[in-house]
């Protein structure tokens, strides 16, 4: 696997942790019969795995700035270059005993995502691409699907749940998309979804309310495998609003536009 000396830290920081869910993962089933007791057991899990990560990360680079989803913010001494990390994204399929989460790590520089990694320990398939490189999947190149026409498309997509706000508008999407696509998909991953996008598995992704961790890898997937991203809300940042629309070159443009006539 080739990369840049920031990339291989990335992948051996994902891999490090992966090895540490793994082992908590197995011990899932275990605790099912107490909802409190599996919470407590994942959330634990979680800070181990981002400890690890965030040592493995600043060990190497102390200067660089820090966001993640379990630990405060730090800006770090050099200003532009910030570590974006989500250690298990998919928290409710691992906490259910289903084998579909990864780690998510980004680097970003000068508010531009340069590397990206997002790994799928249970079927070892580890996500990765670097600005003006391309996107692989392990050893091989990855692109994005060539599907022109959208009722042959399979697309992903993320439900809202608990307190979201955005349940009537995403009712609105899918009444828009369903009858005109050849499918969705709600995985609960949204790292892997656009990790499938880039890969050609999935031919779109959208979802809003999300968070800069759950989108900073899978983003530079996409569009080093060839395919495009934009932020739901015309011209808005991508990772501060949390709404993303990603998809092969060919569709693109007919998704985007569903999706903002959705509201």
């Amino acid at each position: 696997m080739q990369g840049s000396a920031n990339l291989n830290l990335m992948i051996k920081a994902a891999r490090k942790a992966a090895r540490s869910l793994v082992k908590d993962f197995r011990e899932v089933e275990n605790l099912q019969v107490s909802v409190k007791g599996a919470g407590d057991f994942v959330s634990r899990a979680d800070i181990a795995a981002e400890r690890i990560i965030r040592e493995e990360l600043m060990g190497a680079r102390p200067t660089y700035g820090w966001l993640g989803e379990e630990s405060a913010p730090e800006p770090g001494s050099d200003p532009t270059r910030r570590w974006i990390v989500d250690p298990l994204d998919g928290t409710t399929n691992f906490l259910h005993g289903l084998p579909h989460w990864s780690v998510s790590i980004a680097l970003e520089h000068k508010g531009s995502i340069v590397s990206g990694v997002v790994y799928d320990p249970c079927k070892d398939e580890m996500f990765w691409a670097e600005k003006g490189i391309g996107a692989f999947m392990n050893d091989r190149r990855m692109r994005v699907s060539g599907r022109r026409d959208m009722d042959i498309c399979l697309f992903a997509t993320g439900i809202p749940f608990g307190t979201k706000r955005t349940l009537p508008t995403m009712l609105g999407d899918l009444a828009r998309l369903m009858p005109g696509s050849a499918g969705l998909r709600r995985w609960g991953t949204a790292s892997l979804d656009l990790a499938y996008v880039a890969a050609g598995r999935f031919d779109g992704f959208w979802e809003r309310e999300l968070q800069p961790w759950d989108l900073a890898a899978g983003l530079i997937l996409v569009r080093e495998s060839g395919g495009m991203t934009d932020a739901l809300v015309p011209g808005a940042d991508i990772l501060a609003s949390g709404g993303v629309v990603a998809a092969n070159a060919e569709v693109f443009g007919a998704l985007s536009r569903t999706l903002r006539d959705a509201g």
